[in-house]
């Protein structure tokens, strides 16, 4: 297999820095380079993120020493020593639109855990199990753009990514409606308990914008590309609720979901039992073997137990019965900052290369 030369822009951030942990010792992504703001360029990577790393892991030797370039003014240098970069910034969503597109154009494709371009009619939003095919408007942006190699891709919210994988395999019953109450880890909002005392003893019932993403977003998952757009689809209809919850890492949902066609619970159980995506059946390096977990122990899925099933990589569920006012629920769990963000990209990425994109 081809090793790909990476660049992580936005290093320094939480996810930046689990992004630096997923790609040590990645098969395929080397790491050779490394960029956040004009505040921590110049310095080393260990220097840069000294008394703000999040991670659990040591930073990896590999990179310590490596000195951290700026994400902006270094962009051509940038440009000149990659395949492709990972984006994590954190700046305002015109800046951030700006950026990505910078590096497009100077043909460098863009694997975004940035919501800027989200609902940028020709950038594919892609969960590598559920919809690869969207892949393909690649090149009416290419167009767009006027780059030969030069793209943006973008994962979808981390919210998404515990309900919006339970549901795919059930689709062909006729998901209706759905109503989610989701109830986020703190690493979402890139804190630890040291830096957001007031989650500690408490629930904050309020995460700006992203109860919009939670009902919008899968649609555009399971739209379709129709000329140089992706239209989204027209249902299911989803209502959603955000909670910040006193939680490091994983975000649990709970799911209530009608159907125009009602399965039975065996019914339900064996499509999220059978399900693979393209991921699966190429083995690419970091997916799951087994997508959907469910969990049968009515106290199953737990953050703190189950969150890094699969290297973090799959998705849990449990507790499906049905209900008397929607047809079924069940709750849903999965790892904000692996599956969610950057172990979403670095899949994401690894089925780009496999589909040529890169």
């Amino acid at each position: 297999m081809k090793t790909y030369n990476v660049a992580v822009i936005g290093a320094t951030g939480m996810v930046g820095q689990r992004f630096c942990l997923l790609l040590e010792n990645h098969p395929w992504f080397r790491v050779v380079a490394l960029a956040a703001s004009p505040a921590s360029a110049g310095k080393t990577y260990r220097e840069a993120v000294a008394g703000r790393w999040a991670m659990t892991s040591p930073i990896p030797e590999k990179f310590a020493d490596l000195v951290v370039l700026d994400a902006e003014a270094d962009l051509p240098k940038i440009a000149d020593m990659v395949d492709f970069v990972f984006c994590a910034v954190n700046m305002k969503k015109e800046e951030i639109k700006a950026l990505e597109e910078r590096y497009a154009k100077a043909e460098v494709p863009v694997i975004s855990n940035n919501s800027a371009h989200r609902f940028t009619p020709d950038v594919p939003m892609i969960i590598p199990e559920i919809n690869p095919e969207h892949a393909e408007i690649i090149s009416a942006q290419r167009k767009r753009l006027g780059t030969q190699r030069g793209f943006i891709a973008v994962k979808s919210n981390c919210s998404l990514q515990s309900y919006v994988p339970a549901l795919h395999p059930l689709r062909g019953f006729g998901v209706s409606k759905v109503a989610v109450s989701t109830y986020q880890a703190i690493s979402g909002a890139g804190k630890t308990f040291d830096r957001m005392p007031e989650i500690i003893d408490n629930v904050i019932p309020y995460i700006g914008g992203e109860e919009e993403k939670s009902e919008r977003e899968p649609l555009k998952i399971w739209g379709s590309v129709r000329g140089d757009e992706i239209v989204c689809a027209d249902s299911p209809k989803i209502t959603a609720q955000c909670l910040r919850v006193p939680v490091s890492d994983g975000h649990t949902a709970s799911v209530f979901v009608s159907f125009d066609k009602k399965p039975t619970k065996e019914e339900i159980l064996q499509a999220w039992a059978s399900f693979a995506g393209l991921p699966q059946k190429l083995q690419l390096p970091s997916a799951p073997k087994q997508f959907i977990h469910y969990f049968e122990e009515n106290d199953r899925p737990q953050a703190k137990l189950d969150r890094m099933l699969e290297n973090g990589m799959a998705v849990s569920v449990g507790r499906l019965r049905e209900d008397i006012v929607f047809d079924y629920k069940f709750v849903c769990l999965s790892h904000n900052t692996l599956r969610g963000a950057a172990g979403g990209a670095v899949l994401m990425a690894e089925l780009l290369c496999q589909m040529m994109y890169i």
